[in-house]
């Protein structure tokens, strides 16, 4: 069922990295939801692959000494989504990865699996990318952190160099602390399907809850990486919350995304999702921190 060439169990991060350097055509299994589907296709007859699967010292969420978040990258889904810590600081990410696949792909899926991929329509992605997330990445040269941004390269293709292994998400406490999100996916159905378009929101307000400090938004599949709206954010930064911020909001992020025409939704159909979406999670991610519209 499985054409390999060879299997390498990791015993430690360390261990990891050798591996890499060692066998560098061989390919990182976590999860295996990705890998092994492929493999069963025929898509990586002969492969060589580099189980981390054990290695806990990279599964779980904590707080560092300085108030960052850190997601070990094998954390699953599901626990992510059930996690205390995510769901008193970032629970937007848990209800975005609550929405990947079924519950057996929840269980088994990881997040650095489905930020290593570098795939625009991962339900992880835009949300990291609105609460402006580091990658932690380990090899031979020790520990790199780059921000998510920069990590996507291009479609498919991201940031990993030679021996590396990415070992965390961080979430900077700058990019939480009073801060609400939400998420929506729009799919052609709502079970077991990629987005068609992802939208992910997250606002900090005033102290009397009437005025917006700043505000995130990112899409995934509105470009072929996940990407910021820039204008959007600038043009709600300072300004009282009101229904008329929430449409210029929305409308705003029409100057920074670039959706494509597939077979999945005409880019004139993913332009009005993405409208249509941001105005929303913006009216809920206000409502969230308190607002009242």
């Amino acid at each position: 069922m499985y054409d390999m060439k060879a299997l390498y169990q990791a015993k430690s991060v360390a261990d990891a990295v050798a591996l890499r350097l060692a066998h560098p055509e061989a390919q990182i299994i976590a999860g295996g939801s990705d890998v092994l589907v492929q493999m069963r296709e025929g898509k990586r007859a002969g492969a060589e692959l580099i189980s981390i699967q054990t290695l806990d010292e990279i599964r779980g969420v904590s707080v560092d000494d300085d108030g960052t978040l850190r997601i070990g990258s094998l954390t699953s889904f599901s626990h992510i989504t059930r996690n205390p810590l995510i769901q008193k600081y970032i629970n937007v990410l848990g209800e975005a990865v609550d929405q990947v696949g079924g519950p057996q792909i929840r269980n088994i899926g990881t997040i650095g699996g489905n930020t290593c991929n570098g795939v625009t329509s991962a339900d992880s992605a835009s949300t990291l990318h609105a609460w402006d997330a580091v990658v932690e990445l380990t090899g031979p040269e020790g520990v790199r952190r780059q921000p998510i941004r920069d990590f996507y390269i291009r479609a498919g293709k991201v940031d990993i160099r030679e021996g590396e292994i990415q070992t965390a998400i961080l979430i900077p406490k700058e990019s939480y602390k009073n801060c609400f999100g939400h998420y929506i996916k729009y799919a052609m159905r709502s079970a077991m399907d990629i987005a068609t378009l992802g939208t992910s929101v997250n606002v900090r307000l005033s102290a009397d809850r009437k005025t917006v400090e700043r505000a995130r938004a990112a899409f995934g599949v509105a470009g072929p990486v996940p990407l910021r709206a820039a204008h959007a954010e600038a043009l709600a930064a300072g300004r009282p919350v009101s229904m008329e911020l929430a449409d210029a909001f929305a409308q705003a992020v029409k100057e920074d995304i670039n959706p494509r025409d597939s077979w999945r939704a005409a880019k004139d159909f993913r332009l009005h999702i993405a409208v249509e979406s941001a105005r929303r999670a913006f009216i809920e991610s206000v409502k969230l921190a308190g607002g009242e519209l």
